[in-house]
């Protein structure tokens, strides 16, 4: 069923030009250097401290790693993340870290 609707969501944004992250509900994430990130479409936080924040998403979840993190906004979909930024990782369902 994942398998299909990610096809058909490709699809779709493809075709109908819509954006992939609205149609298969990935999250936008923006970042000024190592010092900001902006993260869009999220469902949830899970883990928040001076190194490490740690997001869910539809299919897994995005674990941001480094120093000195602040959250400067934070709203039900949307976290504004201040610090020095190291590492971005993406990690489904299947490969989930413990």
């Amino acid at each position: 069923m994942k398998i299909w609707r990610k096809h058909i969501g490709n699809w779709l944004a493809h075709h109908l030009e819509l954006p992939s992250d609205v149609i298969l509900e990935l999250p936008r994430i923006t970042t000024i250097g190592q010092l900001h990130a902006y993260i869009e479409n999220h469902k949830g936080l899970l883990l928040f401290s001076d190194n490490e924040l740690r997001l869910n998403m539809q299919y897994g979840y995005l674990k941001i790693s480094g120093k000195d993190f602040v959250l400067k906004m934070m709203l039900p979909e949307e976290i504004l993340l201040e610090g020095t930024i190291s590492e971005i990782k993406f990690i489904d369902n299947e490969n989930k870290e413990r």
